[in-house]
């Protein structure tokens, strides 16, 4: 398996057809193909081989995408990262890739400057952006005069992505994707969300997320069409699915509020749309009720996945009629080719009924965490991925989620682990104590929370400790809220912070300690 064979077949049954829309610009597959070679002849020019890493930190657009078949075309790996972190944990990734070359929209221009020194590896700059290409970098454009180069050297189990996500020590873990993972999701994708010849999916959420990639990978395998929008705008998305009769999209929970309370969506002809997936957190129902009202005719699919089965492990159709009871909470029974159980502690089975750890097995489940085998042969032992995250299952397959048995927090759709934010906040001078943990909230599902006990004869402020974490994490994990604690956090009698105790006051009255 080939993330290249995908592109291959959409040639062969569409060339002709539209393959992607970026604004005013269009190819077509027989097109976007022959500008994907001549990128990777570039690329190759560059010093860019098997197993080499290319970085991309960039908004949506063609040639992200470009770069996305480009570069694992190549033998090499790819990897995304977040839009949204701070310089710190940019330069960490890259230090810790090893990235050879990295590429960089209008966006993000100066952020090459802003690390100077700190990523050695780094040997070319890439311009990825519309703009002028900035000194210093080469013109994206520029690699495309180059002869096409020869592809098909991967292996299905070689890498074909590096996906960094949240590390519950505090150190953010490259997820280790082969071009197997990405294309066995693909093909379970398929059929999960009703991708076809006449598809045209609009990348409205980031790319380097792997919600967005399964898109990316399964639409291409059926010729369909990719519409990109640089970052979510309701606006700018409504436009351009009346514009382009987008027939589906992925959104996260806050961005379905987002769209379906916008002031003006009546205005839009939207009728094209046929499905919409929705996942990294649960859809309140509020939510989702105003969604069907405003957006009728329309499937709504609770997906529930993880950066390490590439990521689709189980769906929910929730169109109507809707689903009776307490099946209406569940994230949907196993996808095609996954195998998912219930566990204990000793991983063994638990009868179905009983809450356990989530597991799973299937092709796409990664190969492991970069640079970190004891971590990898933790997570994966038994020859099942340890999700770390709360379930149980019903008798006919559904599962249901209830609890996260790692310290992570979902809100808006983003993966935060506690150790991170608590690791920036130790760092505050005054800083005695500090846990980190997820409350409720309506907007955002949950909202990072951190407890703060200062030193002896110190004074800290909510404020100077948000003020702080601005400085060295992504804004979207900095506290939307700080308790400045005079005891000390309750311990468990091995010294560990004890989070039951400081949770159950925001939680009470909840069904699940999940939102």
């Amino acid at each position: 398996m080939q993330l290249i064979q995908g592109l291959n077949r959409a040639v062969t049954i569409n060339g002709g057809g539209t393959a992607t829309i970026f604004r005013e610009r269009r190819w077509t597959w027989r097109e976007v193909a022959e500008r994907i070679g001549r990128l990777a002849g570039g690329l190759a020019k560059l010093g860019v081989g098997p197993g080499d890493r290319v970085a991309i930190l960039a908004m949506n657009s063609d040639r992200y995408w470009e770069a996305m078949y480009a570069i694992p075309g190549l033998g090499a790996i790819m990897v995304p990262l977040n839009t949204r972190l701070a310089p710190p944990e940019i330069a960490f990734m890259l230090q810790d890739s090893g990235a050879k070359v990295w590429l960089v929209d209008d966006t993000f221009a100066e952020m090459p400057g802003k690390l100077a020194g700190q990523i050695p590896a780094v040997a070319h700059l890439v311009h990825i952006g519309e703009g002028p290409t900035p000194a210093g970098m080469i013109g994206w454009e520029s690699l495309l005069d180059e002869r096409p180069a020869g592809f098909g050297t991967a292996g299905d189990n070689d890498v074909a992505g590096i996906f960094y996500t949240g590390g519950t020590t505090g150190r953010s873990k490259g997820v280790m994707l082969t071009h197997r993972n990405l294309v066995a999701n693909a093909a379970m994708v398929i059929p999960a969300w009703d991708y076809r010849y006449d598809t045209v999916y609009i990348h409205c959420g980031p790319m380097f997320h792997l919600a967005d990639a399964a898109s990316t990978f399964a639409i291409t395998i059926v010729a369909g069409t990719h519409v990109f929008i640089p970052r979510f705008d309701p606006t700018d998305l409504l436009a351009e699915v009346q514009r382009h009769r987008v027939t589906n999209c992925l959104l996260v929970p806050t961005m379905a509020n987002a769209t379906a309370n916008h002031p003006d969506i009546a205005k839009y002809d939207i009728s094209s749309l046929r499905l919409i997936p929705y996942g990294a957190s649960p859809m309140p129902d509020a939510v989702l009720q105003k969604a069907r009202q405003t957006m009728p005719g329309i499937r709504f699919l609770h997906v529930y996945g993880m950066t390490e089965a590439s990521p689709i492990v189980t769906s929910m159709d929730r169109s109507q009629p809707e689903p009776e009871g307490q099946r209406a909470q569940s994230c949907g029974r196993p996808a095609l080719l996954v195998d998912v159980r219930i566990a204990d502690a000793e991983d063994r089975e638990v009868p179905r009924g009983t809450v356990g750890e989530v597991q799973v097995r299937g092709p796409n489940i990664m190969k492991g965490y970069w640079n970190l085998p004891d971590v990898t042969a933790s997570a994966l032992r038994g020859g099942w991925y340890h999700s770390g995250d709360g379930g149980w299952m019903d008798e006919d397959g559904y599962v249901y989620i209830v609890d996260r048995f790692k310290d992570m927090i979902i809100s808006g759709g983003e993966n935060i682990y506690s150790a991170e934010v608590e690791s920036a906040i130790s760092t505050l001078d005054g800083v005695a104590e500090v846990a980190v943990i997820g409350i409720p909230d309506e907007k955002w599902g949950e909202a990072v929370h951190a407890v703060v006990v200062p030193r002896a004869g110190r004074e800290l402020s909510a404020e100077a400790v948000v003020a702080h974490c601005r400085t060295l994490i992504a804004g979207y994990k900095v506290p939307r809220s700080v308790e400045i604690r005079a005891e000390s956090l309750p311990l468990s009698g091995a010294g560990k912070v004890l989070k039951g105790p400081l949770r159950e006051k925001f939680w009470a009255g909840r069904s699940k300690n999940v939102s």
